[in-house]
């Protein structure tokens, strides 16, 4: 009998140090065999310039004179302080530097906008580098999760196996066109829920993989805009 009584005080004893064994572990595989678990994300807002192209002067170009080959030799020697470009004192010259100043006088003034940022940290859970990845960021409206909107990206990593990667991309577009102005006053809940979904993984040996459901063909021409101009310091471009 008393060996049935100290039985039920081992087990309640046992319990919090096989939970506590558990607290921190990495997360499992990705059930759809990505290899990619996502272990957070979130997204921000804020404001920032409009960068606007300079104005480009439209002027004529500076019309040749006798002085042009003296103004030549003269940058094969060390010029004195002051020394004054013949080509400045030109009809032409002076008429271009004043149609550049009302361009830029014309320039409208550069504005705020509303940037995203959308940022999803990932662990590599197998056994192959990445390269590049595919992924979105959902919102959902919670009253009506049919009603969603997908934020997708391409970004250019390098994950090698076990190792964790934040990926940044930013945006122009937020969750607010997916929620309804009515639920958006309603003060209870989130109006929206959030996920983030892997759709192509491609590998350092070549290799690819695709969510089933995500089709690379309908991401086709957006592929082809954002990666016609050279890759900067970005990580990721938005699709």
């Amino acid at each position: 009998m008393r060996t049935l009584l100290l039985l039920p005080l081992l087990l309640l004893l046992l319990l919090p140090l096989v939970h506590a064994g558990q607290e921190g572990a990495a997360p499992a595989t990705p059930a759809d065999g990505s290899q990619l678990a996502v272990l957070g994300f979130k997204w921000t807002k804020s404001r920032q310039p409009n960068e606007r192209p300079a104005p480009v002067s439209t002027g004529p170009a500076p019309a040749m004179t006798s002085a042009d080959k003296v103004n030549e030799r003269a940058k094969r020697i060390n010029d004195p302080a002051g020394v004054r470009d013949p080509l400045a004192d030109t009809l032409d010259a002076r008429s271009a530097a004043l149609e550049k100043s009302v361009q830029e006088s014309r320039a409208p003034k550069s504005e705020l906008v509303d940037v995203f940022a959308y940022r999803a940290r990932v662990r590599n859970a197998g056994a192959k580098a990445v390269e590049v990845l595919f992924w979105e960021y959902q919102f959902a409206e919670s009253a009506n999760p049919s009603n969603m909107a997908r934020r997708q990206f391409l970004c250019g990593v390098q994950i090698k196996p076990g190792k964790e990667k934040e990926l940044l991309a930013f945006s122009p577009s937020g969750p607010s066109a997916v929620v309804s102005a009515e639920n958006l006053s309603h003060k209870d809940g989130d109006p929206y829920q959030e996920k983030v979904i892997i759709n192509r993984i491609e590998y350092a040996d070549g290799t690819i993989w695709q969510r089933k459901a995500w089709s690379f063909a309908e991401v086709r021409s957006a592929i082809a805009r954002v990666t016609s101009t050279p890759w900067g310091a970005e990580m990721c471009r938005v699709l």
